[in-house]
C-alpha cells in the first residue's frame, strides 16, 4: 500500500499548462459579432431570429412592455426582491423622453404589462399606464442616467445579494473568466455612498460614474447598476455581474488560503469582449429566460 498523501502534497496544483498559442487571427471572424456565435446549415436557410423592427411605434411600446414585465419576473426568480427597492427603466417608443418603470411595493414577481407606470421627463406619473407610485430614488437615480446618456434606452438598479455584498469593498471585479470579458473595459465604480437617494444630486453622481460608455457600475455599499440598448441586455448584464461578484468573493476566499489566482491578459480579454459585449448578443442572452418565463406562467405577465 502506497503511504498516504500529505496535506501539503494533496495541495499541490498538479495540472500541466498547454504551450502558448499563436495569437488571435480575426481575418476569418464574421464582421457581425452575433453571426460568429451560431451556425445554422449549408443551405443558409436556417436562421436566428434577432430584435424586431417596428413600422407601428405603439406595436413596439407594447413589445417594449412585455420584456420590462419579463425583466422583473426574471429577478423575481432570481431572488433580487428586497421591500421597495430595485428598478428598472426603459424608454418608451411614442414618447421618448418618458420611460416605463416599476410601480412602488408592487413585488417583481407578480409584474404585468398592466402594472407597469410611464414617467414624464420631470418624474411624474402620466395617464398613459397603471396609476400608481414610484419609487422616489428609482426616479433620481434613472433620469439622470436618461438624461446624461441618450445612447442608454434602459437602466437597471436593485440590491441584489452578491452585488451588494462585493460592492462594500469599492473595486471592479476582476477579469478572471470568459464570461467576466463582459465587463472588460465596459465597468466603473461609484466609490462614495452619499446615502439613500432621495435628491437629484445622488442621481447625477450615478451617472457621471458611469461615465460615457461603460454598461454596468458598481455603487460602493449600495449594488450594482446596468444599462443597456435593450431592457433585455441591461437585465442580462445586471445578473451576470452578479453572478460574477459571487465568483470573485468565493475566488477571494480561496487566495485568502494562499492558492493563487490568474487574470486574464488584456488581448485575449479584448478579444473575447469584442464578441461578447455587442449589443444583439446580449440581448440574446436573455431570451431563453424570456421563453421560459412565458412557458412557466402562461404569459401571466403579458396581461
Amino acid at each position: 500500500m502506497s503511504p498516504a498523501l500529505t496535506l501539503s502534497e494533496h495541495s499541490k496544483n498538479t495540472c500541466s499548462k498547454s504551450e502558448q498559442t499563436p495569437r488571435h487571427d480575426t481575418n476569418s471572424l464574421s464582421k457581425n459579432p452575433l453571426r460568429r456565435t451560431w451556425r445554422g446549415n449549408v443551405e443558409g436557410t436556417v436562421e436566428l431570429a434577432v430584435i424586431p423592427k417596428f413600422q407601428d411605434r405603439y406595436a413596439e411600446r407594447e413589445w417594449v412592455k412585455a420584456h420590462l414585465a419579463a425583466a422583473f419576473r426574471f429577478w423575481g426568480k432570481q431572488g433580487f426582491g428586497d421591500g421597495v427597492s430595485g428598478h428598472i427603466t426603459v424608454k418608451d417608443p411614442v414618447l421618448p423622453d418618458h420611460y416605463w418603470m416599476n410601480p412602488f411595493a408592487v413585488h417583481f414577481s407578480s409584474m404585468t404589462k398592466s402594472k407597469l407606470v410611464l414617467v414624464s421627463p420631470e418624474g411624474y406619473v402620466t395617464p398613459h399606464g397603471a396609476q400608481l407610485p414610484i419609487n422616489t430614488a428609482g426616479f433620481h437615480i434613472h433620469s439622470a442616467i436618461h438624461k446624461a446618456r441618450p445612447d442608454v434606452v434602459a437602466a437597471a438598479h436593485c440590491h441584489s445579494l452578491h452585488g451588494k455584498a462585493w460592492s462594500t469593498f469599492g473595486r471592479c471585479i476582476d477579469i478572471m473568466t470568459q464570461d467576466a470579458c463582459l465587463f472588460y473595459d465596459n465597468l466603473k465604480v461609484y466609490s462614495n455612498f452619499g446615502g439613500i437617494v432621495l435628491a437629484p444630486q445622488e442621481g447625477e453622481n450615478i451617472a457621471r460614474a458611469l461615465g460615457a460608455k461603460a454598461k454596468a457600475c458598481i455603487l460602493q455599499n449600495h449594488g450594482l447598476l446596468t444599462v443597456g440598448s435593450t431592457v433585455d441586455e441591461a437585465v442580462f448584464l445586471f445578473s451576470a455581474l452578479d453572478r460574477l461578484c459571487h465568483v470573485q468573493l468565493l475566488v477571494e476566499a480561496a487566495a485568502a488560503n494562499g492558492i493563487p489566482k490568474t487574470v486574464i491578459d488584456d488581448e485575449d480579454a479584448a478579444f473575447t469582449a469584442n464578441t461578447l459585449q455587442w449589443w444583439e448578443n446580449t440581448y440574446i442572452n436573455f431570451q431563453p429566460e424570456y421563453e421560459l418565463l412565458l412557458e412557466e406562467t402562461n404569459g401571466a405577465f403579458l396581461k
